[in-house]
């Protein structure tokens, strides 16, 4: 999925962004904390599942049609005048089950089956480290008091992780950043991903606030804002 077409999925407007870019800053301006918002179309090519599906379906209709095979003859005979061709039949199967893969692989890449057809653990294994490596790529990982936060939304498979620096970790209990994903997993469950953002990032702003209170000179490390990542991999 494109980022245009996830923004208007997520119906995010201009205004909407620049919100949430005010209150990443408001937040972290209580704060030495960092905190950074991510939005990913999924996190992962699930090329493999979709494939698989694909030819499974399309082995089960060959099986099913097996047993028809002489009616199959009989509808071919009435294009010729005496001999069907021997080629006719495997022909016909070969094609019937190429045209079924490329159309339940097509199919498949819906968001909706494809949530469906990707096992749950693999769902959660891959947005898990989607989430680190975008934590890694966007230097979260690197601030002054490794007290930063990412919030990180992976759309296609409907989860969210929030990641924290070892910084805050060892001061906040992970029940407290479940609780923190579950209430925007829930926002944007309901159409509000502004608020959804708002609300996690002034939760965050809080625990950051009260375990990392600014010092006289407090350096923005991070761009602030949402941002769409691109470049999922492949599984």
């Amino acid at each position: 999925m494109k980022e245009k077409a996830l923004i208007k999925k997520l119906k995010l407007s201009k205004e909407d962004f620049d919100e949430i870019k005010k209150a990443v800053a408001g937040a972290e301006a209580k704060s030495t904390g960092e905190i950074a918002c991510a939005i990913a179309p999924e996190s992962a090519h699930y090329s493999f599942w979709e494939l698989l599906i694909a030819n499974i379906i399309a082995a089960l209709v060959l099986i099913i049609l097996i047993p028809f095979s002489d009616k199959i003859l009989n509808m071919y005979s009435l294009l010729y005048w005496q001999n069907t061709p021997g080629w006719i039949l495997p022909v016909f199967y070969i094609i019937t089950y190429l045209a079924m893969e490329i159309i339940i692989f097509y199919l498949c890449n819906i968001p909706a089956l494809d949530r469906l057809i990707i096992p749950a653990s693999v769902k959660r294994s891959c947005v898990t480290h989607r989430a680190f490596r975008y934590f890694t790529e966007s230097g979260v990982y690197d601030t002054l008091e490794h007290s930063g936060i990412l919030l990180f939304v992976s759309y296609m498979e409907h989860q969210v992780r929030i990641v924290a620096d070892s910084g805050i970790s060892k001061k906040i209990s992970q029940d407290m950043w479940n609780l923190i994903a579950d209430e925007l997993a829930e926002n944007i469950r309901k159409g509000d991903v502004k608020l959804a953002f708002t609300c996690a990032i002034e939760k965050c702003g809080e625990l950051l606030a009260e375990n990392f209170p600014p010092h006289e000179e407090n350096p923005n490390e991070l761009a602030d804002g949402l941002v769409i990542v691109e470049g999922e991999e492949w599984f």
